[in-house]
């Protein structure tokens, strides 16, 4: 008849078990490891409700205000405004001459550019309105641009387009490939 043996455990085969299963159980991924090595992929400042205000001769011009920013270094550094932003742009009154607002923002230091997108309102001291989903503040020319359907609210007509062009206070406007009927003054 034949007679159970208990089987004897070693010491070294449950360490090299162990060994087999913890190298069996990692996972590299090459793009997840490159990332984190990688600078500009994480942001090198991350603040909550920021307000940064922007003076010319100890005179207030711009307030901007944004729920979160993150800035970023690298060849190009840039600030990230993921979750909204306002600008507010003032005359020497300390006046609101125009607000813009938008779903996401993001400025480019060196080239002096500021993109918006999703939901960009520009409204001026008129109430004359701007709505359109991709806008750029070019800082150097002190102009707003776009190349994306726009649609702007005079209050007595609304104009809609391809594209427009506008100083930074939003007074001055043009667009570039209108659409639909328009209101002509005979003198």
């Amino acid at each position: 008849m034949y007679k159970f043996k208990p089987f004897k455990i070693y010491p070294k085969y449950i360490f090299l078990f162990f060994v087999f299963l913890f190298i069996y159980a990692c996972e590299n991924d090459i793009k997840v490891i490159n990332n984190v090595g990688n600078k500009g992929s994480l942001p090198v400042e991350s603040a909550k409700n920021v307000e940064t205000i922007y003076s010319d001769s100890a005179q207030i011009i711009l307030i901007i205000k944004a729920p979160q920013l993150n800035r970023y270094e690298g060849e190009k550094p840039y600030s990230e405004m993921p979750k909204g932003v306002a600008a507010y742009f003032y005359d020497s009154l300390m006046q609101v001459k125009s607000k813009l607002t938008a779903n996401y923002a993001i400025s480019y230091e060196k080239d002096k550019l500021m993109e918006a997108k999703n939901n960009v309102v520009v409204v001026n001291e008129k109430k004359e309105q701007l709505n359109t989903e991709h806008l750029v503040w070019d800082q150097r020319k002190a102009i707003i641009y776009s190349d994306k359907f726009v649609k702007i609210n005079t209050g007595k007509e609304i104009l809609w387009g391809e594209g427009m062009e506008a100083d930074e206070m939003f007074n001055k406007w043009k667009i570039k490939k209108p659409k639909g009927s328009i209101t002509i003054k005979e003198d």
